[in-house]
């Protein structure tokens, strides 16, 4: 009876009762370089030597090693993190990346040193990064994290761009997209949602390396005003004359300070996003779509 007690109580708890739902994501383009976790396998012991006391003769006997913790699955230094792609509803999966070690015994170029201290002049608050190097073009050799910009402006979530690429949206934001909203809207810019920032991808369609992966780029989905007021890139109705005509100044504006502007009405995969880069180009050309 005891036996079958035991096995009704143990075939009462299944494993469906225990295990929870996981979002899923799309797996299709990769990002930020995420640090490789750190496994710590137990030594096996030293053999031990047991003895019998005399009379009786000595007797060796080698205690077998514990097992060693199983190991896992290869992975890299710098291993990739699944990232969705320019999305509203998904934009709030962290993206991991790694803070600089100060004590690197990199030197950081002039080059990059001098951008850093322009941006600590806009006020656009930002992280130094480990470098992101994901293979191929996917690279970033001094990137950082941008969580703040002129004007108390959140970056939602953070970015992770190199260092012109930040300097370059900052200065518009600020010269450009925050009077017109102020103008139209009487309220400054609280938020800006972003989609995209540094991601490891092809261009849809094509073998070329986009610009994300680089970090060079940077998709924005929305904009949050300091009212509260939520103004959405995607296409506006009829009579949305306000959201029309800040939108219609994001495209023409963008273009004076950006190589790309690319957005809805381009084509399907820009339908509910601003994309922005600085692609160099030999002819000069600038895209504004």
């Amino acid at each position: 009876m005891l036996a079958g007690l035991t096995l009704a109580t143990l075939s009462a708890c299944s494993v469906s009762d225990v295990m929870s739902p996981r979002p899923s994501v799309d797996l299709g383009v990769r990002t930020a370089a995420v640090p490789a976790a750190t496994v710590t396998q137990i030594a096996p012991p030293a053999p031990v030597m047991q003895q019998v006391a005399p009379p009786a003769p000595v007797q060796a006997q080698l205690v077998q090693p514990a097992a060693p913790a199983a190991s896992p699955a290869p992975a890299r230094a710098q291993g990739l993190q699944a990232l969705v792609p320019s999305n509203p509803m998904m934009v709030s999966y962290p993206r991991f990346t790694v803070p600089r070690d100060e004590s690197s015994a990199r030197v950081m170029p002039p080059e990059e040193v001098a951008c850093r201290k322009r941006l600590k002049r806009l006020g656009v608050q930002y992280q130094d990064l480990e470098p992101i190097n994901d293979g191929g073009a996917c690279r970033i050799d001094w990137p950082i994290k941008v969580s703040g910009l002129s004007g108390g402006i959140e970056m939602a979530p953070a970015a992770t761009l190199n260092c012109q690429m930040a300097e370059t949206f900052a200065r518009w934001t600020k010269n450009e997209l925050a009077p017109a909203a102020r103008t139209r809207y009487f309220t400054g810019i609280g938020k800006i949602r972003q989609g995209s920032s540094y991601s490891c991808r092809r261009i849809a369609g094509t073998s070329v390396a986009s610009e994300h992966s680089k970090g060079n780029a940077l998709d924005v989905m929305s904009v949050e005003l300091k009212n509260g007021r939520e103004v959405d890139v995607r296409k506006p109705g009829f009579f949305a004359f306000r959201q029309r005509g800040l939108l219609n100044s994001v495209r023409a504006e963008g273009c004076d300070y950006f190589t790309t502007v690319l957005g809805p009405g381009y084509n399907y995969d820009h339908r509910d996003h601003f994309h922005f880069d600085l692609k160099g180009r030999r002819n000069g050309y600038r895209a504004c779509k």
